[in-house]
């Protein structure tokens, strides 16, 4: 590519220039068991899916969250809160909502969005839909194009053939961060974090839900400082203890907040935060 671009971009690249017909979307940090990927492609001949996974596993051999569902405006979005998420989450539990992934797969489970480590894709299907949104550097950029895909047919993860994901390796080298999954929002990495997710979710959903999702992370400044404060002084620890990630938190989204009129405009632009 001749400079770092990222998933969207990068994928895309190799996807104009493959002859075959059907695409495989692999990361670099992934370990292939048992030939699951020739497994995967000759189970889609005799399928009708249009894309496919294979179960992700951690390192240690447990299942790694490989399908997923999508739920109303994105909601699912805002669980990485500090408080208000757990106030979400609460509510959710208590209306009966369902889970919006599956950890463990059954031999076939159809899903809304598969994790981008291992996407194996119809090439037909992707000429409908469109490629990868490029505006994407990293992060949410698979959901956003399986909601595109999805239109076109069923998405699929097969649990009984496998592939390690050492998750998060890159980028935590690149961003300094020490969290392997998706949930920060202080450092860097929660940057790149919080503007892809949100960048979905105006992709997907429309204006009304990303000026929704903006108000909660604004609200959460406030909400984040004085209850983290009390917080502390009950456990009888400095009360401003958290206030280097309540600074760096409230830093990531007044930088949402400077992007948000591009993002609203759904111009072209290239959402590269590190």
């Amino acid at each position: 590519m001749g400079y770092n671009a990222g998933f969207a971009r990068a994928n895309n690249a190799g996807m104009k220039q493959a002859k075959g017909d059907t695409f495989l979307l692999l990361n670099p940090d992934t370990i292939v068991i048992e030939d699951s990927i020739n497994n995967c492609y000759q189970r889609m001949q005799n399928d009708t899916c249009i894309a496919a996974a294979t179960q992700l596993l951690n390192a240690d051999g447990t299942p790694q969250i490989t399908g997923n569902f999508f739920m109303a405006g994105g909601l699912n979005h805002l669980l990485p809160l500090p408080y208000l998420g757990k106030v979400l989450k609460a509510v959710a539990q208590l209306g009966g909502v369902k889970k919006t992934n599956i950890q463990q797969a059954d031999t076939v489970t159809s899903v809304d969005w598969i994790n981008g480590a291992f996407i194996m894709v119809r090439k037909e299907a992707v000429e409908k839909a469109g490629m990868l949104d490029e505006d994407f550097f990293l992060y949410a950029e698979e959901i956003e194009w399986c909601s595109r895909l999805k239109k076109q047919g069923e998405l699929v993860v097969y649990g009984d053939l496998f592939t390690t994901h050492l998750q998060g390796e890159s980028i935590n080298s690149a961003t300094e961060s020490s969290e392997k999954g998706y949930f920060t929002l202080f450092d860097k990495k929660g940057l790149q974090l919080m503007v892809s997710m949100n960048l979905r979710i105006r992709k997907q959903f429309g204006v009304g839900w990303f000026c929704f999702h903006l108000l909660i992370l604004f609200s959460e400044i406030p909400i984040f400082f004085t209850l983290s404060f009390f917080h502390n002084l009950i456990l009888c620890k400095n009360p401003l203890t958290d206030i280097k990630v309540i600074n760096g938190y409230a830093s990531n989204v007044f930088t949402l907040l400077k992007l948000s009129p591009v993002i609203i405009s759904n111009r072209p632009h290239f959402y590269k935060m590190f």
